[in-house]
């Protein structure tokens, strides 16, 4: 049984019930862990208030604004974990996005601003992230992002958000080998074709997801509580020996040649 009692949990990217992230934070506050939160700020606080309302049963000890975009906001959220928590053992990025239009066509259509802010925010804030949670996590830790096959494969409609992925898995590699020697921990989990909120922007996803579910070994995709079970496992001291690898959580399909 995976027991992470004792551990301090931030998770960050959770939109609604249906997101990965919401999936992820149900499975370690199972396992025992201590939550905390960070949530996208928006003018109006329409985002605060549909996230605070979904996890208030988990009675998170910790829930903070957080736009990756804005560094004073990363000092703040990290000068709040250390006041409240003294320490942080994982950290749970599921930070991703790409402006749609930059998701459709051809990929050399691609916008520079929007490329350099689909990296911004689904790449350099995983290094960003780390590196703020690295003083804090003082008897190791745990850092689990979230990637996808468009990250090592063409898919239809994904085109930037591909390149971002492919750099977030290189990203994951050079920091578990900068990281690995204070005993942090840091891989990916490659989840299948979900139906989220992020996902809703790829064009054709239900027609992917359809397709997974006819071609992949298990014949159905997963889940997002299938996904936290496996974000709890490299949290724990099960995966104590594992780090920088690509952890494919998507029904077997990844290795399916047609």
């Amino acid at each position: 049984m995976i027991d992470l009692t004792g551990k301090n949990a931030l998770v960050t990217g959770i939109a609604n019930n249906r997101s990965i992230a919401w999936g992820i934070t149900q499975q370690l506050h199972k396992a025992g862990a201590n939550i905390g939160i960070s949530y996208l700020p928006d003018e109006r606080g329409k985002m605060e208030k549909k996230v605070a309302e979904l996890v208030e049963p988990l009675n998170p000890s910790l829930f903070v604004p957080c736009n990756v975009q804005n560094d004073e906001q990363i000092k703040e959220m990290f000068a709040a974990i250390s006041d409240k928590w003294g320490k942080l053992d994982i950290l749970i990025h599921c930070l991703a996005f790409a402006n749609k239009e930059d998701l459709t066509g051809g990929f050399s259509d691609t916008s520079r601003a929007g490329f350099n802010q689909a990296l911004e925010i689904s790449t350099y804030s995983l290094a960003q992230l780390s590196g703020a949670a690295k003083p804090l996590m003082t008897q190791g830790g745990s850092i689990v992002t979230l990637t996808y096959l468009g990250g090592v494969r063409a898919i239809p409609n994904y085109n930037v958000m591909g390149v971002a992925k492919a750099g977030l898995e290189m990203s994951v590699r050079y920091l578990a080998a900068e990281l690995g020697a204070q005993n942090i921990r840091v891989n990916a989990i490659s989840a299948g074709p979900i139906r989220t909120l992020a996902s809703s922007a790829v064009g054709g996803i239900l027609d992917m997801i359809h397709h997974v579910e006819e071609v992949a070994p298990l014949r159905r995709t997963v889940t997002p509580l299938e996904v936290g079970n496996a974000a709890a496992f490299l949290c724990s001291d099960l995966a104590s020996g594992i780090t920088g690898q690509i952890l494919y959580v998507d029904a077997g399909y990844e290795i399916m040649g047609m």
